[in-house]
């Protein structure tokens, strides 16, 4: 399965494209040599070999992995970040990115924004995800998440 998410600096009323002005032009997220520095220490494994597109994996167990394409572009500063994501972890993987970025990620085929709140609706666990996370990057588990988590 294969889903697109664009990840922008969008106002936090906004739950859809529905929901968007001509006066909620977003922001850049920021200058492209700060975002990529921002993926390489949050994911040190993060292919970013060429810097307009990256790759981020994670193998996981049991079929449990999943990959990101991260389409940066060429622009500076980068005003948008599409990720295409594939396999069943990459939810909450896309939804740590969007925290990382200070982004808000819009899914493209529902037009809507995609939360932590939906994902842990369909039984996901932010704090378990962090976790699994943190085990994968071999990181120590007190180190803080984006938004303060483990």
């Amino acid at each position: 399965m294969s889903w697109n998410i664009v990840l922008m600096r969008l106002p936090h009323h906004v739950t859809s494209v529905a929901d968007l002005t001509d006066d909620d032009a977003p922001p850049p997220i920021g200058p492209a040599a700060g975002i990529l520095d921002r993926l390489r220490t949050a994911f040190p494994g993060v292919d970013l070999s060429d810097p307009t597109w990256g790759l981020l994996e994670e193998p996981g167990a049991r079929g449990a992995g999943w990959l990101l394409e991260l389409v940066i572009g060429d622009r500076d500063p980068v005003e948008s970040l599409m990720v295409r994501m594939r396999g069943g972890g990459s939810v909450p993987a896309v939804l740590y990115l969007a925290d990382l970025l200070d982004c808000r990620a819009l899914d493209l085929s529902s037009g809507d924004i995609v939360t932590w709140d939906d994902w842990e609706q369909d039984g996901g666990s932010r704090a378990r995800f962090h976790e699994d996370l943190a085990r994968a990057l071999g990181r120590d588990r007190g180190r803080a998440a984006p938004d303060g988590g483990a």
